[in-house]
């Protein structure tokens, strides 16, 4: 700034990464048959990228430390499977039972239950740790990794840490981490959601339809990824927050 007389930073924006994507896909699908559809997925993937954001999101902008910014996408998922469904009740008119209409064929007619069922890896994240000793601004500092292999304990809350802290050190010379970017996971996802449903035909032109449906049917929570920052020891490798609207929910 001195030299060339400036008061303010310049942002360079240029096409200079790449990114990458495989996956294996596959797929099952039951077609809709005596009042059941079934459809299945499954992805295993790979992404890897310089940086999931733009513009100016490198970890690492000195230039000696670039290609250290290669890694695992922060949205990389390895395992994803999803299920969903459909099942028509099997009353009322040309249904099995209670074909002959009357009173019970009045109420149990035209009901039709779905659901969809998710499952999902946890995401990536950086260990990352005070850059005071590194005196080099516009970089994140990673910390050094003192053990040969970092035990995922699976913690959730104060006290009960998602991975082992221990495993890892502060960097306290001007020198980068030995960690790179997005080395651990944290916790995955399972999810139900459901509804009930019935078509009530009023006229040619007009159909009521009352629905019922819950979301998180299981009330599981679904955590956020741990406190990776060793600058905040007190909280470092804890989960103390979950996703919004993740309770359950019922909706008529």
């Amino acid at each position: 700034f001195a030299q060339f007389g400036r008061s303010a930073g310049t942002n360079l924006l240029e096409p200079a990464f790449g990114s990458i994507y495989h996956s294996l896909q596959a797929t099952l699908n039951r077609q809709f048959s005596n009042g059941l559809f079934i459809k299945g997925s499954y992805t295993f993937s790979r992404a890897i990228d310089f940086t999931d954001d733009s513009p100016g999101a490198l970890l690492f902008n000195t230039p000696s430390q670039i290609q250290r910014n290669r890694s695992l996408s922060g949205y990389d998922r390895t395992h994803m499977f999803v299920a969903s469904g459909i099942y028509e009740f099997p009353f009322g008119p040309k249904k099995r039972w209670v074909s002959g209409g009357g009173l019970p064929g009045l109420f149990l007619r035209d009901w039709q239950l779905n659901g969809v069922f998710s499952a999902y890896s946890g995401a990536p994240f950086t260990i990352t740790c005070s850059g005071a000793s590194l005196n080099d601004p516009g970089n994140t500092q990673t910390c050094d990794q003192v053990s040969q292999q970092v035990r995922i304990l699976g913690g959730i809350g104060a006290g009960n840490p998602w991975f082992d802290p221990t495993a890892f050190r502060a960097v306290t010379n001007a020198r980068f981490g030995s960690t790179g970017r997005d080395i651990l996971r944290g916790p995955g996802l399972v999810n139900m959601d459901a509804g009930l449903f019935r078509n009530i035909r009023l006229s040619e032109r007009f159909t009521l339809q009352f629905r019922a449906e819950t979301f998180n049917l299981s009330n599981t929570a679904h955590f956020d990824n741990p406190s990776a920052s060793l600058a905040s020891p007190a909280s470092f490798g804890t989960i103390t927050s979950a996703s919004r609207q993740d309770q359950r929910v019922f909706r008529f």
